[in-house]
């Protein structure tokens, strides 16, 4: 009884002698009224606004949270709306019917509205040493410091440290149409500064994908990174490879193809933050950054960001046939001298290599290699154009992406041969079939690919084991 008493004593005295420095780090809420901002309820979707008003009318505390109110503050038009409140996700399960529990590390809510899903989650509370043991088995850290699990709940000023940037540690409330401020979020978002909230060599060991999210959001807000944010990056940034390959894919498609990749790799290599994703690639930069491969990352991610901006459909297996295809080339170019293999064979084995190592920084789905592979295969096919192999070439579901990585090649390497093989397949892909035609005879001067031809294997004279004959 007596330990126990003492036990308590000393944990009172601890906080109490921490408590003035608590007060001296923690900064003052900032409340803006109505009438001091420009978000309006019309531009929050309505599902959302659904969420709040059922949480607020069953007693919870509940905000509109994150980008959303970033983007609503600068008057952008936000993707996805998320909530933040004090009901557990057990609670929302009850309250909603539309609604599942998805997550490990830290539980969230997704209440469905067909298409629309409105991501909640529950306050999330610091992780103290001195934890209850119910708390300690909800939270859990690798021998790094890396978060494995994470499901601490608390207020929402606790809610607002334990989230990432202070741009996007801001709380709208439809209870009386405010936006709450705790850690300097408004006044970096008026100058544009990306800000880590704590200590940053901390918050980034507790997730290293951290480093990735502060160079996308200075990439597509055009914000510049605060000097103690940026500083450990460098040192940090193998602490990716801890990171799930899955997870990676993800983020790397977020970061190359939001409109904003070209800016992004730049800033990924300026802060060593490439190698991680793309090891492979990086393996062929050069001091000049000159290279036909950097030339062709430079332009394809240009090209993705303007069809982004001008609302046209991309796709991933078209920017990593693009990324990978002059390691590929070489690969292919290495085997086929070494073992004497036809090219053809050679470059096919340098597809899966090539891949098979690009997966193990990105878990790339399959669903996305096999096009990757289509779109390379078809460039060995594109210069066979005689007879009706030209028209067959058209009916192949990936043909324009295949057309536009060779109209890439070409560019980048300016290359006579390929500028001509270009050229004319784009002006025969909006030919008129008579026109076609005539494309095609007058192809008389170009050499024709011969067939390549094996020579007869040597028999050795006998009865074959099946006793059939050997002309069968």
């Amino acid at each position: 009884m007596f330990t126990r008493v003492a036990n308590f004593c000393r944990k009172v005295l601890n906080r109490e002698g921490e408590a003035p420095a608590e007060v001296q780090v923690a900064p003052k809420i900032t409340v803006i009224p109505r009438d001091g901002h420009a978000i309006s309820r019309k531009d929050i979707s309505e599902n959302a606004l659904k969420v709040l008003y059922r949480l607020n009318k069953a007693g919870y505390e509940a905000y509109l949270v994150g980008g959303g109110v970033r983007d609503l503050l600068l008057g952008k038009k936000p993707k996805d709306f998320d909530v933040t409140t004090n009901a557990t996700p057990e609670q929302m399960r009850k309250l909603f019917r539309n609604c599942r529990l998805v997550g490990r590390r830290f539980r969230l809510a997704h209440v469905m509205f067909g298409p629309e899903i409105i991501e909640v989650a529950t306050f999330r509370g610091h992780h103290e040493a001195e934890q209850p043991e119910s708390d300690r088995n909800s939270s859990q850290r690798g021998q790094n410091g890396m978060l494995l699990r994470d499901n601490i709940f608390g207020t929402i000023e606790d809610d607002a440290q334990r989230r990432d940037l202070t741009i996007n540690s801001l709380y709208y409330s439809v209870a009386d149409f405010s936006v709450r401020d705790y850690v300097g979020g408004l006044n970096d978002l008026h100058q544009g500064i990306i800000r880590l909230i704590g200590d940053p060599e901390t918050r980034y060991r507790e997730d290293p994908v951290r480093m990735l999210r502060v160079i996308r959001f200075a990439a597509k807000l055009d914000m510049s990174i605060a000097a103690e944010t940026a500083e450990p990056i460098p040192r940090l940034a193998t602490l990716l490879h801890d990171i799930p390959p899955a997870r990676l894919f993800e983020e790397t498609l977020k970061l190359l193809q939001a409109g904003y990749g070209y800016t992004t790799y730049l800033q990924l290599r300026e802060y060593q933050l490439f190698q991680p994703l793309f090891p492979l690639i990086t393996r062929y930069f050069t001091d000049q950054g000159d290279s036909n491969m950097e030339r062709m990352v430079v332009q394809v991610l240009k090209n993705t960001d303007n069809r982004i901006h001008n609302d046209m459909r991309v796709n991933p297996a078209f920017l990593f046939s693009a990324m990978f295809w002059y390691p590929q080339l070489e690969a292919a170019q290495k085997i086929a001298q070494e073992s004497g293999l036809a090219y053809y064979d050679a470059f096919a084995l340098a597809m899966n290599d090539v891949l098979d190592e690009a997966c193990r920084s990105l878990a790339i789905p399959k669903r996305i290699t096999t096009l990757v592979r289509d779109i390379w295969q078809l460039q060995l096919r594109l210069s066979r154009r005689h007879g009706k192999r030209a028209w067959k070439l058209m009916e192949h579901p990936k043909f324009r992406a295949a057309y536009d990585l060779l109209a890439l090649r070409a560019e980048v390497e300016n290359n006579q041969e390929l500028l001509r093989l270009s050229a004319w397949w784009g002006e025969f892909q909006v030919a008129a079939p008579p026109q076609q035609k005539t494309m095609l005879n007058t192809l008389g001067d170009d050499p024709v690919p011969r067939r390549r031809t094996r020579r007869p294997r040597k028999r050795v004279p006998g009865p074959r084991r099946d006793g059939n004959s050997s002309n069968v």
